[in-house]
């Protein structure tokens, strides 16, 4: 980063709170970003085989309602229980839109095809989702790796899990003057992960043997069609900026932030892929949004590579958590 641009931990950006959740036998988890003040929140999804929740609570045209929280998990469409239990965790504390009735909480949530690692028959619950809301509303946990959502995150899985690479849950944060931009990533992508800065790849499909990288965008090349594209992918996440725009903008930003997919992840938005990317405004501090969607796209870049990075195993120890 730049003079005019510092790293900054999670506790410093006012209006986020993160809880994470995991089943570690099972390798599956839930993480909870929090917003006490709501957040004006779009969305932007690129991949073709979402697993999502409330996702138009971010369009332009549904009511413009602050969002309590967004959920990023594991367990594929099962995993979106999860949001049972953040909405039964809000709703006691008193956290929730007054229908005049009932508060309801405002929870959006994506996940990730997690079910070819650890177990594929426990996903994350209603019990799981209360348990990392909890943690979120008595603090921040900015962390990197194995934790949370990313609990049982792989990537490069053209030819099934036997050739893949462990991934995880990426955080980094920056502040550019006044501006607070934050990125939270799960990486569990079809293609593999490079880094943008120097071209080389960092996670990914291995060769047969497991000794070295084998590159998912030459052996695409061989395919006359992809023999198995739900081979259980989808990278999602979210960025939070304490720029003061509408939730359209928002929209936006989030699209421009997907730029950062297509910088590290190759191939990413294919239809073996949920890929979709949160951006929610928690505060009101006046900003271009062309400046926010490119500091988005740095902060995702930078928590992409802290993903992969963060999330090394040793090989043997991944062998023997894959269902092949």
């Amino acid at each position: 980063m730049s003079e005019f641009m510092t790293e900054i931990s999670a506790d410093k950006i006012e209006n986020l709170q993160i809880g994470h959740a995991a089943l570690d036998e099972a390798k599956t988890g839930v993480t909870v970003l929090y917003f006490p003040a709501g957040a004006k929140v779009g969305c932007d999804i690129s991949g073709g085989g979402p697993a999502s929740r409330e996702t138009p609570l971010t369009m332009p045209l549904t009511a413009d309602n602050p969002v309590n929280a967004i959920v990023l998990s594991g367990g594929s469409a099962y995993g979106l229980a999860a949001s049972d239990g953040v909405m039964r965790c809000l709703e006691k504390h008193g956290i929730g839109y007054d229908t005049g009735a009932a508060l309801v909480p405002l929870v959006c949530q994506s996940c990730i095809y997690d079910l070819g690692y650890g177990s594929a028959s426990v996903r994350p619950d209603a019990a799981l989702g209360e348990c990392a809301c909890e943690r979120a509303l008595a603090g921040t946990d900015g962390g990197s790796g194995n934790i949370g959502g990313g609990t049982g995150a792989t990537v490069g899985k053209l030819f099934g899990m036997g050739r893949a690479m462990k991934a995880g849950l990426g955080f980094y944060a920056i502040q550019a003057g006044p501006l607070q931009m934050a990125a939270l990533v799960i990486v569990n992508a079809l293609g593999d992960i490079y880094d943008p800065a120097t071209g080389r790849k960092t996670a990914g499909m291995t060769d047969e043997n497991r000794t070295g990288f084998a590159d998912t965008r030459q052996e695409l090349a061989k395919l006359m069609t992809m023999h198995n594209t739900f081979t259980g992918n989808t990278t999602i996440g979210a960025v939070v900026t304490n720029a003061g725009l509408s939730k359209a903008a928002m929209g936006k930003v989030a699209s421009m932030a997907r730029s950062a997919y297509g910088r590290c992840i190759n191939p990413a938005g294919t239809l073996a892929d949920g890929d979709t990317i949160y951006a929610a405004s928690v505060g009101g501090v006046p900003a271009d949004i062309n400046i926010t969607g490119a500091l988005a796209t740095e902060v995702m870049t930078a928590a992409i590579q802290k993903a992969v990075l963060s999330s090394r195993i040793p090989d043997s120890e991944y062998l023997q958590n894959i269902n092949r």
